[in-house]
């Protein structure tokens, strides 16, 4: 049996020594914004946090996940209140299809908790770990920024 605490809950689960996070919070707890592109850590989309660090779940084994804390999409809301950096992306369109939304969202929010009023540059630098197929990398950092303003109470800083 191996532990799994995902989003505040503990899970006791029965599953195979190869499984992958990803495929255990999408197919063992219906964990669907959990998205795999690639299965290879290259776009992002799987992206979680585990102990607040983004990882590709796509290439976790669900068994080294154990004893750390798991936050999904599903789970960065609270009592059914959109997270700021949600908000953000909603309100500044940081989308088009959707589908690697959940991963940068995720980056984002492990980014902002290690630097909570970056620049523009920077912003666009950490979300390039993620691929948005749609183009909508400049909506995305937008988003970042605003969400950024929303947590820290202050005005983004501009590039030195």
């Amino acid at each position: 049996m191996t532990t799994l605490h995902v989003n505040g809950r503990a899970h006791e689960l029965d599953v195979p020594a190869d499984a992958t996070l990803a495929d255990v919070l999408r197919g063992s707890l219906g964990l669907y914004g959990v998205r795999v592109s690639c299965s290879e850590g290259e776009c992002g989309s799987c992206t979680v946090l585990v102990d607040g660090k983004p990882v590709t779940a796509c290439l976790m084994l669900a068994a080294q996940a154990e004893g750390a804390e798991i936050t999904t999409i599903e789970g960065l809301a609270e009592n059914g209140t959109l997270h700021p950096i949600q908000e953000a992306f909603i309100e500044e369109q940081g989308f088009q299809c959707g589908f690697c939304t959940p991963g940068f969202i995720l980056g984002a929010k492990a980014f902002l908790d290690e630097h909570p009023v970056p620049t523009e540059e920077e912003t666009a630098l950490a979300m390039s770990g993620s691929i948005c197929r749609c183009g909508s990398y400049p909506y995305i950092v937008q988003a970042v920024l605003s969400a950024s303003r929303k947590l820290s109470g202050e005005p983004a800083r501009t590039a030195s």
